[in-house]
């Protein structure tokens, strides 16, 4: 090998290596990371929970009961007293107008039951009860608010493989957006917590403290894996353990939500407040199968959508007309026949003259503001 070939190569080495150390840099910035971009997705959907409830119990005076063994008589009654018990847990929401779901036990009904959530902006509202299931340890309740908020997508859940990575996040030992990652190291669980048994629970070895009860388990996409709801610090025979937490799956969470949502319908509580409209009157769900939200500021940034256009479609019911035509929750309705549109109560009055067997064209798709678009298209759509 000549001078000039052997320079010539070594230029060439040094040059490839200073690209592939440039390439190592770009690829290590922690904003690119994907569990950073599945927490950020995810985040502003999670809640922290705090439940006050009044427990009433009689109490009596130790000299009383003495009195009463020997002498034969009480001097005095039993006195009831009041006592204020507090919780903490995580949930998240599951819907634009509020719906939040987390753990039975969270938000175990009592009288007098008070719940605060705190969004992860710093706001906290009040909250109330809708139904929950003892057997699941999953419970369904609203925020008393007209806004919208941010939340996690039930359609699009995890695979739930073994090995894969996940997070928890949640409001760990009173800490708000607190997490913690590890591997899904198990699934079809089953353990007893205080005499009830818990089935077909996924196992993971990320940490779930106090206060991550009722909170998220997502992937690295972002999708949800479960819902935290125990650890196991020793065994049934007093084994220490590490790494042994658990999950209720997506799919029972899913499921759960259906039935709670079909609760709500029933108590007349299922309503679009955010958009101040009744989803189960509303003309677009009665002939179209689908339930719309309006599309706020602070809803289209959490969501990475373009400001001020369309009106997103937060539920599509099966078999309906909006479904058998492909259309899917998280899309954004732009215009309905020929009108732009930007509000559900503009969708609505656009509709007021449609019926049965009538045809509308809806033109869906996605824009988002960093790109990846779903170029909108026109979708003709027959009111059933």
């Amino acid at each position: 090998m000549t001078i000039a070939s052997r320079t010539l190569w070594n230029a060439l080495a040094a040059l490839w290596i200073i690209a592939g150390s440039t390439a190592c840099f770009a690829q290590a910035d922690p904003a690119s990371e994907p569990a950073v971009l599945a927490v950020a997705k995810v985040m502003p959907a999670v809640v922290n929970i705090n439940t006050e409830r009044v427990v009433r119990r009689t109490v009596r005076d130790p000299f009383e009961d003495f009195y009463a063994q020997f002498f034969g008589y009480n001097r005095i009654r039993p006195r009831e007293i009041r006592q204020t018990l507090q919780s903490l847990g995580s949930g998240f929401i599951i819907d634009p107008a509020g719906y939040i779901v987390t753990n039975q036990h969270v938000v175990e009904r009592a009288a007098d039951l008070k719940i605060h959530v705190t969004t992860n902006d710093g706001k906290t509202y009040n909250a109330h009860y809708i139904a929950g299931d003892d057997k699941t340890d999953l419970a369904f309740i609203k925020i008393d608010a007209q806004t919208a908020f941010p939340f996690i997508n039930l359609d699009n859940i995890s695979p739930n493989l073994l090995g894969e990575t996940v997070i928890v996040v949640g409001n760990a030992v009173g800490y708000g957006s607190s997490i913690s990652r590890g591997v899904l190291s198990a699934a079809k669980r089953t353990i007893t917590v205080d005499d009830v048994e818990y089935k077909d629970l996924v196992q993971t070895d990320a940490a779930i403290n106090p206060g991550n009860s009722g909170g998220p388990v997502i992937d690295l996409s972002g999708r949800l894996v479960g819902i935290a709801s125990a650890k196991m610090a020793f065994t049934p025979q007093g084994v220490p353990t590490q790494g042994l937490g658990f999950a209720i799956p997506a799919e029972v969470v899913r499921n759960s939500v259906d039935r709670f949502k079909k609760v709500a319908l029933k108590q007349g509580k299922l309503k679009n407040q955010a958009a101040g409209v009744d989803s189960s009157i509303s003309r677009v769900e009665k002939f179209f199968g689908m339930q719309l939200q309006d599309l706020s500021q602070e809803l289209s940034d959490a969501l990475g959508y373009l400001r001020g256009r369309g009106v997103l479609i937060t539920a599509v019911e099966p078999d309906s007309p909006a479904d058998n035509a492909g259309i899917e929750r998280g899309m954004v309705i732009y215009r309905v026949d020929k009108t732009d549109v930007s509000s559900v109560r503009q969708v609505e009055q656009l509709l007021q003259s449609a019926g049965s067997g009538a045809s509308v064209e809806f033109t869906v798709g996605l824009i988002r503001a960093g790109g990846q678009n779903q170029q909108p298209a026109p979708v003709s759509l027959m009111a059933r």
